[in-house]
């Protein structure tokens, strides 16, 4: 079973990402800020990062950066998942090494779509 790790400062939407995803029968890890998910990432890897961009300590941007220019992670799929939805948003977040894009709000059927696209790579 994969394991995907959800990344946003809200726990409200947080929750919500989770409880999708563990319906869709994922595995679930949960992380508050983008410090917190690198340290997670190093001590068990996930399948996929589902990754928020505003956030407190380290933005989405720079978890992607440090995410994709280590060889340990490079090929970790990531989804970012941002309430920033303009197109400057998206192409950014794709310069940075994300496999998807996703503005919020979103339609559920939308991201798990695209994880499970990812997933089987």
């Amino acid at each position: 079973m994969s394991t995907v790790m959800v990344v946003d400062d809200s726990v409200t939407l947080r929750e919500m990402i989770a409880d999708l995803l563990k319906g869709r029968g994922l595995n679930v890890t949960v992380a508050s800020d983008g410090v917190e998910a690198l340290e997670q990432i190093k001590a068990n890897c996930p399948d996929l990062v589902v990754l928020d961009i505003v956030m407190p300590r380290m933005n989405g941007y720079e978890v992607c950066r440090r995410l994709k220019s280590d060889p340990k992670t490079q090929n970790l799929p990531v989804v970012m998942c941002s309430s920033k939805s303009e197109e400057f948003d998206r192409y950014w977040g794709m310069k940075q090494g994300a496999d998807a894009y996703i503005a919020k709000p979103f339609h559920p059927q939308e991201l798990v779509g695209t994880i499970k696209q990812l997933l089987r790579g």
